[in-house]
């Protein structure tokens, strides 16, 4: 697949629209000359800048600015305009390790906020709904598997490498009183004996793996679901809000890794190790 191949499903993708829209603004502000010019000595500040310092302030304040004020707000402007520019202009902004960090950390904030204002369709929803049935439903039925691991999760990455190696998961862990199997159990009961939390998250475990540590009310454990049977399929209309929160909060990872992508496939890397 060549990368323009790769790039057109990125490119359907309302926050790559976002960056590169930013991006275009950027550019046309710079070619319009409003980035500012460190070498320049004039400092023009007009009424819709005022009206800006004004908005910043009631917002604060919850209050108009006295005329006072907005004196006071404009000569702070100019002050920190003036220590901007000088500083440009010394090239106090070139390879700062902080000032890096805030650029990133404005632009994840771009991104995340567009992703935040996504609004998914029905169909998107549905979708959703259709492969997590269980986690929208108190009546589901779990048959599952489960490792006890006890208090600490020291033990759970030493575990999950000896079941990768096909070691006897009946073997492996601490014991407990737990049965280690169950069949068609309902949550209610799952809740009543591990703990509401672990029957929860059940509901957001997959099905086939291990997965885990899961915290119970003796401790953390592994699990691997092998069968969850739902009764009735919850509807849409009942759930949605429950689908849109874990929705919004799944691909908010995933398109911004996307749209990270779209940009890094722009760009040429050269690494050079010792």
């Amino acid at each position: 697949m060549n990368i323009n191949e790769r790039l057109k499903p990125l490119l359907r993708e309302p926050l790559v629209h976002f960056l590169l829209a930013g991006l275009a603004v950027f550019l046309f502000s710079a070619w319009r000359g409003e980035e500012v010019d460190p070498a320049s000595r004039t400092i023009t500040i007009d009424e819709e800048q005022v009206s800006r310092l004004v908005a910043s302030w009631q917002q604060t304040w919850q209050r108009p600015p006295t005329q006072a004020e907005i004196d006071g707000l404009i000569r702070d402007y100019i002050k920190g305009e003036i220590y901007y520019r000088e500083a440009k202009r010394l090239g106090l902004d070139e390879d700062d390790t902080v000032i890096r960090r805030r650029l990133r950390a404005k632009m994840e904030y771009i991104a995340a906020a567009q992703v935040e204002n996504a609004t998914p369709d029905d169909t998107t929803l549905q979708k959703w709904l259709d492969r997590n049935p269980a986690r929208y439903t108190a009546n589901a039925a779990y048959s599952f598997d489960q490792i006890y691991l006890g208090q600490g999760d020291g033990a759970a990455s030493r575990i999950k490498a000896a079941l990768a190696d096909g070691g006897d998961w009946t073997k492996l862990g601490e014991t407990i009183s737990l049965p280690r199997s169950l069949e068609n159990a309902p949550q209610a009961d799952i809740g009543r004996d591990f703990g509401e939390g672990f029957a929860a998250a059940l509901a957001s475990s997959p099905t086939g793996k291990w997965t885990g540590p899961l915290q119970s009310g003796f401790g953390l454990h592994l699990v691997r679901i092998r069968a969850v049977k739902t009764p009735e399929k919850p509807k849409l209309a009942e759930v949605r809000q429950a689908v849109e929160n874990d929705w919004r909060a799944t691909t908010t990872r995933e398109r911004e890794a996307a749209a990270y992508q779209a940009l890094l496939d722009g760009y040429t890397i050269k690494i050079a190790k010792p």
